[in-house]
């Protein structure tokens, strides 16, 4: 497994201690019910064949072994963990449901709420005398987070997983070159990841534009669509809360809207679960999010 290699290429054998009772918290344990790639893992299979099932757990372990390797520091790797605590059931199809479809980050709004309602996590941090304004937020380490066209650890790691699972256009090769090629650089004055040479760049960006395209193609789009208007109207019938795609895990939801006795909500997903390729309409394509990325090479910018 791709994924398995991956991480032992990023130390996982080797991890620190520390983090093991933060792995444990309920609240970082729970996306590993949640999909990396927006629950369509459980979509027809004539429009998705992923290679490898991913979470949004191991991203987020992942995320966290990239910081803690680069920087040895617990505030940064700790922030890279729960980045992704907010992240609901089905992931983008929630801001697809929410119509934020360019930044797709209308689920972050519920991060602070959930980290610093937990007390489990603020006793473990105070412990470590870490304050938890230093894993809230995020964005402030631009190592983790940096506005598009810039490469991050998060932007990055999401390529080689996309790319390992949806594009299959990584191997075991890609993956020691691109890790093994990734520099932590001050580029006019900001801390930012890049390579240390353009082979590794230019195989990145093109992976990105695969993956880009992927995401930008009718079928994903009209699948995104079609999961976020079942939970559109699942919500609006009081079948679940918004609050339930925080709490349940996707299987556990899934099993919930297939018991409910309803004719439009049972088509729906037999839709989801069943439609071809060839079935897929024509419909007017929303603009989303352009996932474009210009790495520096030895701290200049590619192109």
């Amino acid at each position: 497994m791709l994924l398995d290699y991956y991480k032992k290429k990023l130390k996982i054998d080797r991890m620190p201690d520390f983090v093991n009772p933060y792995l444990d918290l309920p609240l970082i344990k729970r996306l590993t019910n949640v999909t990396y790639l927006c629950g369509m893992d459980y979509a027809s299979n004539s429009i998705y064949d992923f290679k490898e099932n991913i979470s949004r757990y191991d991203h987020s372990l992942t995320c966290f072994l990239w910081i803690w390797n680069l920087t040895e520091d617990k505030k940064k790797s700790l922030a890279a963990l729960f980045h992704d605590a907010s992240s609901p059931c089905f992931s983008h199809t929630v801001d697809y449901m929410n119509k934020d479809y360019i930044r797709q980050e209308s689920t972050e709004e519920m991060l602070k709420y959930l980290l610093y309602n937990d007390a489990a996590l603020i006793n473990l941090l105070e412990k470590d005398n870490i304050n938890i304004e230093d894993i809230v937020d995020f964005k402030k380490y631009t190592i983790i987070d940096s506005e598009r066209p810039k490469l991050c650890i998060d932007r990055l790691d999401g390529i080689i997983l996309s790319g390992i699972s949806w594009s299959k256009d990584i191997n075991k090769k890609i993956i020691d070159l691109l890790v093994d090629s990734i520099k932590v650089f001050n580029h006019k004055g900001n801390i930012e990841i890049g390579f240390n040479n353009s082979m590794a760049a230019i195989l990145a960006m093109g992976i990105n534009d695969n993956i880009n395209r992927l995401c930008h193609s009718k079928e994903d789009i009209y699948m995104m669509e079609l999961m976020a208007s079942i939970l559109r109207y699942s919500i609006d019938k009081n079948y679940i809360t918004y609050d339930s795609l925080y709490i349940l895990g996707e299987k556990c939801l899934l099993a919930i809207l297939e018991s409910i006795e309803d004719d439009y909500l049972k088509e729906k997903l037999d839709e989801f679960y069943n439609i071809k390729k060839e079935e897929i309409p024509d419909i007017i394509l929303p603009k989303i999010k352009t996932r474009i990325i210009n790495p520096l090479v030895n701290n200049v910018r590619i192109r």
